[in-house]
């Protein structure tokens, strides 16, 4: 067979797409106006943006407290352009580390209350690369089945390369944690527990005081994903510090494209485990360092975070208000406990038409599909940020409910 072949079937045979799990053929869902990926965006102003002339509402960005147009994030991001220029071109062992870099990996630990940190170009490269580092041959990773794809495929590059042992236990199921922790007495194996702070789907949050009680008992590492945390939990400290945990938690990895309004991702920890993983990540040693804006862009929005908590506290009233009065309305929106706010519907044809039907009232919404989700469990993912409007918070729920009433669940 040809390497090209399937990306042939892909592109014209219905068939072949649903076998690779997806509802139908990208092409026909794009003759039906019913394929909801890859909407460019004009003039975006964070709430609101332009697609072909007309103006929506974005109930779907992870820029949780609005960051991204705040006048002196882009204040910070311009000066940094005009003093370093747009890119460092090259790897941060070589000519790519700026003093910004180390600023802001020092304000980083401070800020997650961790000895040292060390910053990737994302946040993916970030749990590929600290994954890949820190577990070796022999070694044991317990992983939440509900984690984010980028730390799966960190373990599968170890288990490319090395002996490893991977378990998955039921989604925050502390029962089923335990479970899997006990079989593993032996102290002499390297032992690691892999969970996020906020499940990115469904916005729920780890358990972690009770998952740091069993860590202890059963003498694994944690290490928690806090990509979505950032900014939204524990005073913008993310989940450890919501739940007054951050001691017990071995390892913190955040992302820039959240609530810090840039792109790139940290790792923090113990100093001697991010020197480690500074010197034997792949990923980090052989990428280009991040630009120097978008390091100026996190240390001012990290500034943000600080002097204007109201905006916190602002995000986590909206997701309240929106989650009550969806659910009033018949919707299903989970276990979400954060501005993460998912509208189960389950079927996928179901799911990708009430996003149109949405989109068609000036609301864009994210679809979550399998495999992105379990099967049966198809949902509308929104999330929202604290410089929405009450004006357009009522636009959303009004289209929601309008949906509700043309829509056979």
């Amino acid at each position: 067979m040809d390497l090209f072949e399937k990306c042939k079937r892909f592109y014209y045979e219905a068939d072949y797409a649903r076998s690779l799990g997806y509802p139908t053929n990208p092409r026909m869902a794009q003759a039906l106006g019913l394929y909801p990926f890859f909407i460019p965006v004009d003039q975006p102003e964070g709430t609101e943006f332009i697609h072909e002339g007309k103006r929506f509402i974005m109930a779907g960005s992870n820029n949780y407290l609005g960051l991204t147009m705040h006048p002196s994030v882009k204040e910070a991001a311009t000066k940094a352009v005009e003093k370093y220029g747009t890119s460092c071109t090259g790897s941060r062992f070589l000519n790519g580390t700026l003093q910004l870099h180390l600023d802001l990996e020092d304000r980083l630990a401070a800020f997650t209350g961790m000895e040292s940190a060390l910053v990737f170009a994302t946040g993916y490269q970030a749990n590929l690369g600290t994954i890949s580092s820190i577990l070796g041959r022999g070694d044991i990773v317990v992983l939440d089945k509900e984690v984010h794809g980028s730390i799966n495929d960190g373990v599968s590059l170890v288990k490319a390369n090395k002996i490893l042992e991977v378990r998955y236990f039921r989604h925050n199921d502390m029962n089923s944690l335990e479970e899997v922790l006990k079989s593993y007495p032996d102290e002499k194996q390297g032992k690691l527990v892999i969970v996020d702070g906020v499940f990115s789907m469904e916005g729920d949050i780890a358990p972690l005081p009770q998952i740091t009680g069993l860590c202890i008992k059963y003498h694994f590492r944690l290490m928690v994903d806090d990509a979505h945390s950032i900014g939204v939990l524990g005073q913008g400290h993310g989940t450890p510090a919501h739940f007054g945990c951050t001691g017990k938690v071995d390892l913190i990895m955040g992302t820039f494209s959240k609530s810090l309004a840039s792109v790139g991702g940290f790792i923090a920890g113990k100093k001697e485990v991010i020197h480690w993983i500074q010197h034997t990540a792949r990923p980090f040693i052989f990428s280009a360092s991040l630009p120097p804006a978008n390091l100026a862009t996190v240390l001012a929005a990290l500034d943000i975070i600080d002097r204007e908590p109201q905006r916190i506290e602002r995000v986590n009233e909206i997701a309240i208000t929106i989650k009550k009065s969806l659910n009033a309305t018949g919707y299903n929106t989970g276990g979400s406990q954060t501005p993460i706010v998912p509208v189960l519907i389950g079927d996928q044809f179901k799911t990708m038409r009430a996003w149109d039907l949405l989109f068609r009232e000036g609301i864009f919404t994210n679809v979550a599909l399998p495999p992105a989700v379990k099967s049966k469990r198809s949902l509308l993912r929104t999330s929202y940020m604290a410089t929405h409007t009450s004006e357009q918070i009522d636009r959303v729920l009004s289209a929601f409910e309008k949906i509700r009433k043309i829509m056979t669940w």
